[in-house]
Parts: structure tokens; sequence; C-alpha cells
């Protein structure tokens, strides 16, 4: 791959406001910006349930990746924000479960409030795509 910039976008109305994409790749490095838990319809996905709340941000991150020709696989670190650190195992549970094989560098950092206050966990993630 060359080192041309490819760019994932959700069509949600934050990117246009804010000025971002979901992702964005330059060579061998991916970005995945801060990604919270939503439906395919752009509304709060499992308000309330911490670890699907975790799981639904993975697998929006799974896709991003995936549109700039990278997977889960090339992770090489996530940032995890949290509202309520006391929700740890269920967040490190879905985490878990999608990094067991090739855990990537990680932190979970307990923030006051989200833009949504349905939002519990924030993710953001970091890959490093392996010539091959």
């Amino acid at each position: 791959m060359g080192t041309g910039t490819q760019r994932s976008f959700t069509g949600a109305s934050w990117e246009k406001q804010v000025g971002y994409c979901r992702a964005i790749r330059r060579g061998d490095l991916v970005w995945v910006t801060g990604t919270v838990s939503l439906d395919d319809e752009g509304q709060p996905f499992a308000v309330g349930d911490p670890e699907a709340q975790a799981r639904r941000c993975l697998d929006i991150i799974a896709k991003a990746l995936a549109e700039v020709g990278a997977s889960m696989s090339d992770v090489v670190r996530t940032r995890m924000f949290v509202t309520d650190i006391d929700h740890w195992e269920a967040f490190g549970r879905a985490h878990g479960d999608v990094f067991r094989d090739h855990p990537p560098a990680t932190t979970m950092v307990e923030i006051s409030r989200f833009i949504g206050p349905q939002f519990l966990i924030e993710i953001e993630a970091d890959a490093c795509v392996e010539a091959g």
C-alpha cells in the first residue's frame, strides 16, 4: 500500500459539524476516533448496559478498520473512556473477548460525562497493518 491517505466515514452529522472521520489510514498506520455505542440509525445502543455498549463500540471500530484495509488483529492500542469505572469488569470482558488472541496496549480512564448521558463508554483504537 502506498503512503496515500484513506478515510472512513459513518455519515453521522457530528462528522461534518465537528470536522472528523471515523478512521484514517496513512501508510501502515490507522487511527480510529472515539467511538460510542450507536445503532444503525444513529440512536444510543444498549442504554444502561456497559458490556453491550463496549461490544457495540468495538463492532463499529472493526467495521471502520475494514473500510481502510485493516482488522482488529492490527490494533496496537486502545483507549477506553468510561463514566463509571466500577463497570471496569464488564467493559474489560467485552475488550478481552475481542482482543484475547492479539492484545493491544490499553488504557481505561474514568471521565465525568459524554455529549449524550446515555453513553457509558467511548473507545479509540490505533492500528499498524503489517505488510503481507
